[in-house]
């Protein structure tokens, strides 16, 4: 009993690694050799890949591990222990027999299948001598595989009897390999399209408008289940879930170029008053409660590597605590934006790096612009990993977008004021804005306060 539990064990500890972490870590590396260096040309057939691994790497990842998958079973039998992992219930079967008895099974399953679904067209097609014949072998491979003792010879015989007359006399309505191949590809490619347009989708950061929250190179992934999954090649949901929270961290289409994809944080939703001061919101004459950190300092390569440092606070919205930025180094927020109303069926954006963002505040010439709700692809979920100037940041992989705020690695030195700020955070009552503007009386008795 104590041995038959070990043998157990080391059979699942063996199809998860083979037929889980190996398909997982080899897909997984696949997407890493072809993710194109930063500026890199696509050209030719590996330009090609490139470009595809770069746009999609979930579905392409769900793809490589599928075939990973088929070509690692279809050398099952060939694996290391496959002998003690796949050993047949039967012990007078011999080792290099398992793979023939295993098929032969899977052939009389699939016999008895045709034999049952198109009885009406086999009895119109075939004569009476080719199917008792072809009864007969699938009969007597049946006894082969279940004699006891096992008889190899006789078995091998039976099989290749039973295979030739079930493929000469069935083919029409045998599925073949190659055909059983391409269905498992190409269901795969399906599933991998439905999950990236209803389940969840990749995304690259590929600018400092998020900075801190999220670094250039981030690739995250996205919940686009969570406001209701979106009908592919439509606008509509199958339920809706808007709008967003206050604070919560959405991908969009951008309002005005909507073939270009947006990252930013809700601060505003529908029938808000929001009005910026120096690069502050405030919403419904309430300022966002906010905690000075220290110094804040970030390269920005997009045109000239340049050096930037600005003020970190902690932001409390609601339940959301997290980092923004208030950049030195640009020309800043003016003293005033605003007042912007928030019509129904929007909600205004800002990014956390406050004075280097184009956001809700600057769209449409500088007049302001919400994000329509059906413009919204979903919610950011976690960064799954992240390529910055020296390759891969590894102390970025499953850091959080909408859980603790995390610095990046550069800048450990100001967590010790992060935790501060987290510790001293206000209620949720009084993090949270009220629904209507506060007079502007009430407004002047605070500031006095």
């Amino acid at each position: 009993m104590v041995y038959a539990g070990k043998l157990r064990i080391f059979r699942s500890l063996y199809w998860a690694l083979w037929f889980v972490v190996v398909p997982l870590v080899l897909a997984s590396a696949f997407v890493w050799l072809f993710t194109p260096a930063a500026g890199s040309a696509h050209t030719g057939l590996l330009g090609a890949i490139q470009s595809a691994v770069h746009e999609q790497p979930v579905p392409i990842a769900i793809v490589a591990f599928t075939c990973f998958e088929m070509a690692l079973w279809a050398l099952r039998h060939r694996l290391p222990f496959s002998s003690f992992a796949q050993a047949s219930t039967r012990d007078d079967i011999p080792k290099g027999a398992r793979g023939n008895v295993e098929r032969a099974v899977i052939l009389l399953n699939e016999a008895v299948a045709i034999r049952e679904k198109h009885a009406k067209e086999i009895s119109q097609n075939l004569g009476e001598n080719d199917r008792n014949e072809l009864n007969e072998a699938v009969a007597r491979l049946h006894r082969a595989v279940n004699e006891s003792p096992f008889r190899e010879e006789e078995f091998e015989q039976a099989l290749t009897n039973a295979d030739r007359l079930i493929d000469t006399r069935y083919s029409r309505w045998r599925r073949s390999e190659t055909r059983d191949y391409i269905e498992s590809i190409l269901i795969a490619i399906l599933v991998a399209m439905g999950l990236r347009a209803m389940v969840v989708e990749a995304f690259k950061i590929p600018s400092v408008s998020m900075v801190p929250t999220l670094q250039v190179g981030d690739h995250i992934f996205v919940n686009k289940f969570v406001y209701g999954p979106a009908i592919p090649f439509t606008h509509r949901r199958l339920w809706n879930r808007m709008p967003p929270k206050r604070g919560d961290v959405i991908v969009f289409a951008f309002p005005e170029r909507p073939e270009q994809d947006f990252i930013k944080r809700v601060i505003a939703r529908p029938g808000d008053k929001l009005e910026v001061r120096n690069g502050h919101p405030w919403i419904n004459g309430w300022e966002v409660p906010n905690c000075y950190v220290g110094t804040y300092q970030y390269e920005d390569q997009e045109l000239v590597p340049t050096r930037h440092s600005g003020d970190l606070f902690v932001e409390y919205l609601g339940e959301a605590a997290f980092l923004t930025l208030y950049d030195r180094g640009t020309f800043g927020s003016p003293e005033y934006q605003g007042p912007f109303f928030v019509k129904e069926g929007d909600v205004w954006v800002m990014g956390d790096n406050r004075n280097n963002s184009h956001d809700s505040r600057m769209w449409w010439g500088g007049q302001g612009g919400g994000v329509p709700y059906e413009n919204i692809r979903g919610r950011a979920l976690f960064v799954w990993l992240s390529i910055g100037n020296n390759g891969v940041e590894w102390g970025r992989l499953g850091a959080p977008v909408m859980g603790k705020p995390q610095l990046p690695k550069s800048m450990v030195v100001l967590q010790t004021g992060v935790d501060r700020c987290l510790n001293s955070r206000p209620s949720l009552e009084d993090a949270t804005p009220p629904d209507k503007p506060i007079a502007p009386s009430t407004i002047v008795e605070q500031q006095l306060d």
